[in-house]
């Protein structure tokens, strides 16, 4: 990504390039690969960002958008500093699409393929850098499965690994065996060459491969056929010839056994024995000649920016057509805060709008006499901690299925339960005296007007006119996170806070529920319909998802008023690093009154 020419101009857009995706008209193409083409855009604001388009053949296939909408709402709770931000996205279109932070840097593939091997400070500054980046993407629950040098950015401030998680989205699909290439050959662990379940430690054998390919400039595991190189990687110790004393020790992340291998806070720690000086990521990081490389991609991207902002006056902006944009959780009416991200994505019915530009924050430390870049936000010169906490949240890893920590459930007592019996028999023992009162009062003024029950004035309430269902298919709900029925379309929040218990339906420990308590778990002989849900009252707190299976149906009333019927879809296999339940939702909204 970011490639530019030797002239130092971005490649143009040609004939077979789209000009315009969603509201973001496209400025140069930054390059392709197996998922689809990457290209230069800008926000309103004149913000940089990558936009990649996918493949036609990959968005024709239902079980590849299934998994590219769970992996980008993964990759939006990624917020570190060695990661590109994602900004702005749209799974549901004809065209799906991505949009991320533009780091105005070369590749690690691409610097080292025109200028050599990286220097020993510059490859443990690398490699401590990829390792905290992977430190925060794991603890976001995902594994990045494809990373490569071509996926390790070099920034004036740090290396950026992009692409997290995403080639997942592309790993079950049938499209895998009929020519799309997921994952490359000379830079997958043991166990994904052997078609095994993934874990984090995977990331960290292809980690010791990328700093090999920087120390020695090129790969542990020699070129040629991909089944040779296959064969191996999983059967061969790697070829670490000519690679620095200083960095012998990543010879441990190449371990075949994936328990033997250590984590990247355990790498980071190894970077900093080795380093003679504190490991500290400036402006000088890299070798002078990738510094120059920076700093052409910085005044090409300021001169396509330039341009486009002279030629706008007279060039009619492409008419972007009519769409509802979705209805966001209100933060103050569910009573939880949302978790900061650069920029919220403004998710469209098939059609995403342009993204918000990030909030303030302190600038980045921008390359030697190089204009500044509006780079996500960094915390200036960065150390690599001793023997501190990270400086971001730590949930955990989703693939040890580790429960959330979320507040117990409250519960009333039995003493609870006495008091609000005596409560309603009392309550009821005066409304039946209040109404015989009344009754009296009525007789009364009817015997006087000369017309026996002329007096009432009650009318029998009519019942809620049937309002118009909305379904959503595919929705997947994370262990811990819930949906609100009034959103369009519902998506998952995190519940950590506490207002899972009182959210319209949640994914909580293998249970699925509701804060209304008011769940109904339909027999197949059922119909699953307004009508049904509404007449059945057999109402539970909540259902397991061993009484599940795929197509089982439940009804869900809110004490809003609406009624949803909840058709479950699955779970997340045990090889999968992530927890999740699938769902479609049709929903009627305002279906009923609501209840206090």
């Amino acid at each position: 990504m970011g490639e530019v020419r030797p002239d130092g101009k971005f490649r143009p857009l040609d004939g077979n390039d789209p000009k315009i995706v969603a509201s973001y008209r496209l400025a140069a193409r930054l390059g392709s690969g197996g998922m689809g083409t990457v290209y230069l855009s800008y926000t309103p604001g004149g913000h940089p960002i990558a936009l990649k388009t996918i493949r036609p053949e990959l968005s024709e296939d239902p079980e590849f958008r299934r998994r590219f909408r769970q992996e980008v709402q993964a990759a939006q709770r990624v917020q570190g500093i060695y990661t590109a931000p994602v900004i702005d996205y749209d799974t549901e279109g004809t065209q799906p699409w991505l949009a991320t932070a533009y780091v105005p840097g070369p590749s690690l593939h691409t610097a080292v393929a025109e200028h050599g091997a990286l220097p020993v400070s510059s490859v443990l500054l690398l490699l401590a850098g990829v390792a905290e980046a992977l430190k925060v993407i794991h603890a976001a629950g995902i594994v990045h499965r494809d990373l490569k040098p071509s996926n390790v950015l070099l920034a004036a401030d740090g290396p950026r690994v992009i692409d997290f998680g995403i080639a997942r989205a592309a790993d079950a699909t049938a499209l895998t065996g009929t020519g799309v290439s997921i994952g490359t050959p000379a830079f997958m662990s043991p166990e994904q060459a052997a078609g095994k379940p993934i874990t984090p430690a995977s990331d960290v054998f292809t980690l010791g491969q990328v700093a090999a390919y920087a120390g020695r400039g090129s790969g542990a595991y020699g070129d040629g056929p991909s089944h040779a190189v296959l064969y191996r990687v999983v059967h061969e110790d790697p070829d670490l010839s000519g690679l620095p004393d200083a960095l012998r020790f990543i010879e441990r992340c190449l371990a075949k056994d994936p328990q033997d291998r250590p984590s990247p806070e355990e790498v980071i720690a190894l970077c900093q024995a080795a380093s003679p000086g504190p490991l500290v990521q400036s402006g000088s990081w890299l070798p002078h000649a990738i510094g120059a490389d920076i700093t052409r991609r910085v005044s090409a991207s300021a001169e396509l920016l330039a341009a486009r902002n002279k030629a706008a006056p007279t060039a009619a902006p492409a008419p972007v057509p009519p769409t509802a944009p979705v209805t966001q959780l209100d933060a103050q009416a569910t009573g939880h805060a949302t978790p900061p991200v650069h920029a919220a994505p403004t998710m469209h019915s098939g059609h995403a709008g342009p993204a918000a530009p990030p909030p303030p924050g302190p600038p980045s430390t921008p390359y030697p006499s190089q204009p500044t870049v509006p780079y996500p936000p960094q915390l200036g010169p960065h150390t690599v901690p001793t023997g501190h906490p990270a400086p971001y949240p730590q949930p955990p890893h989703a693939w040890h299925r580790q429960p959330r920590p979320l507040p117990v459930k409250p519960r009333r007592s039995a003493g609870s339960w006495i008091g609000i019996g005596v409560a309603v028999v009392f309550g009821l023992f005066w409304l039946g005296s209040c109404a015989s009162v009344l009754k009296n009062i009525g007789n009364s003024d009817d015997s006087a007007n000369g017309s026996p029950g002329s007096g009432s004035n009650s009318t029998n309430a009519k019942p809620l006119p049937d309002p118009k269902p909305v379904t959503y298919k595919g929705v997947d709900i994370p262990d811990g996170y819930f949906v609100q029925f009034a959103d369009s379309p519902p998506k998952p929040v995190d519940g950590t806070g506490g207002n899972i218990w009182s959210s319209d339906l949640y994914y909580y420990e293998d249970n699925m529920g509701s804060g209304g308590d008011k769940i109904v778990l339909l027999n197949n002989a059922q119909e699953g319909s307004l009508k049904t849900c509404r007449e059945e009252t057999r109402y539970a707190e909540q259902v397991t998802l061993s009484q599940l299976s795929r197509g089982s149906q439940m009804c869900v009333h809110t004490s809003s008023g609406h009624i949803s019927l909840v058709t479950f879809k699955g779970s997340a296999p045990a090889s999968d690093p992530s927890d999740f339940v699938s769902v479609d939702l049709t929903i009627w909204r305002n279906a009923e009154e609501p209840s206090s």
